[in-house]
């Protein structure tokens, strides 16, 4: 059995994770989600950087008691690549993440992929969803019923300008990585994701939106499961 460490991305929290962490404790996992990253939520003169999202998560892998493995989805994989040397991370986990090399912000890397349209730049120093939930849907998760997918959609918050556009330190790594690529991402196209997994260790694929942990929820928890 593993202990996972849950990080979510961009403009949402740890509930993104709702209905992955209970398939993954039923399976007899410790689960440990982190709850929000300081670089999303409702206050815009609050929100924090690349290295405070880092800080959090570097709290939840280290009061693990032991090694974990550390699972990060979409912008969560910029800030779990900031432990890449943890020694308390056994295994690092990218769930259709962005995978920077050193020196790479996450604006660098979604400038090699289309235009990402269902989110814009504000004065206010955040990136904001579209209020237009179709859209968002068809964006992120159009395999899931939109009556479902409706709930979640609406906690979307607003995401630091700050923390996209800080680079990457991406450290030496220390342990082995596996890359899931989502065949369905309307938001990743998978030939980034492709070019991001090459570097891994090992390469899981599922037939998904950029949202598995909705779409295919069973799938994801016993791919992660096989993982050490």
């Amino acid at each position: 059995m593993a202990t996972f460490v849950l990080v979510h991305g961009a403009f949402v929290g740890g509930w993104y994770w709702d209905e992955l962490a209970p398939r993954l404790e039923k399976a007899g996992h410790t689960v440990d989600v982190v709850p929000q990253l300081p670089s999303s939520g409702p206050d815009p003169a609050a929100l924090g950087d690349l290295a405070a999202d880092a800080e959090v998560v570097r709290r939840h892998v280290e009061a693990a008691g032991e090694p974990v493995v550390l699972v990060g989805h979409s912008y969560g994989g910029m800030v779990v690549t900031e432990l890449a040397d943890h020694p308390d991370v056994a295994h690092t986990v990218y769930v259709t993440a962005l995978w920077p090399s050193r020196g790479a912000s996450a604006l660098d890397m979604l400038a090699s992929m289309p235009p990402q349209t269902w989110a814009a730049p504000q004065d206010d120093g955040t990136i904001r969803a579209t209020d237009d939930l179709r859209e968002l849907h068809r964006s992120i998760c159009a395999d899931v019923p939109f009556d479902r997918a409706e709930p979640f959609l609406r906690r979307v918050r607003p995401h630091s300008i700050a923390s996209v556009a800080a680079p990457s330190s991406a450290p030496d790594r220390t342990h082995p990585v596996t890359y899931v690529l989502c065949e369905d991402d309307a938001c990743f196209p998978l030939e980034a994701q492709e070019a991001m997994a090459a570097a891994a260790d090992h390469v899981e694929r599922l037939p998904s939106s950029h949202a598995p942990m909705f779409s295919v929820p069973d799938e994801l928890a016993e791919l992660l499961g096989r993982i050490r």
